[in-house]
């Protein structure tokens, strides 16, 4: 790590900053090439063959095929970029969003329209409130695997 990166002890937060970035470069390609819809056929018809097109690093596309959000941001993708495979599968923005918090779409939104998670328990990594790491499951209500 080149830099001082005082974020990283915020938690449920990876920062998408320049080193991820270069990380998940040909994962976040991946999603952007999901905008064509030959591309979205192909995908679907044999997903692990399409990703295998891909100078992705195999924890990647494990992380795209297991269809774990969170994982893939671990791995350098961008939420923005990673919508794209939501989309491919027929998911809202705010059900994957659910997902990633181990929520249903229902609970997430609930909880966003009373104001978000509270701060309590969640200035840093390591106290014990809802967006701490260890709280954080993949949701499984929209896993395929």
């Amino acid at each position: 790590m080149a830099l001082d990166k005082p974020y990283l002890n915020v938690p449920g937060t990876i920062i998408f900053d320049a080193e991820q970035s270069r990380k998940g470069y040909w994962l976040n390609q991946f999603c952007m090439s999901l905008m064509r819809p030959e591309n979205r056929t192909r995908f679907k018809a044999d997903e692990r063959a399409y990703l295998d097109e891909w100078e992705m690093t195999d924890e990647q596309k494990l992380a795209v095929l297991a269809r774990d959000l969170n994982w893939c941001i671990r791995t350098g993708g961008n939420i923005y970029f990673l919508a794209k495979i939501g989309a491919t599968d027929g998911l809202s923005f705010q059900q994957m969003a659910g997902s990633m918090t181990g929520m249903t779409e229902e609970e997430y939104r609930n909880m966003m329209v009373r104001g978000g998670r509270s701060v309590e328990g969640n200035r840093y990594v390591g106290e014990d409130g809802d967006a701490q790491a260890h709280r954080q499951p993949q949701g499984s209500a929209f896993k395929k695997h």
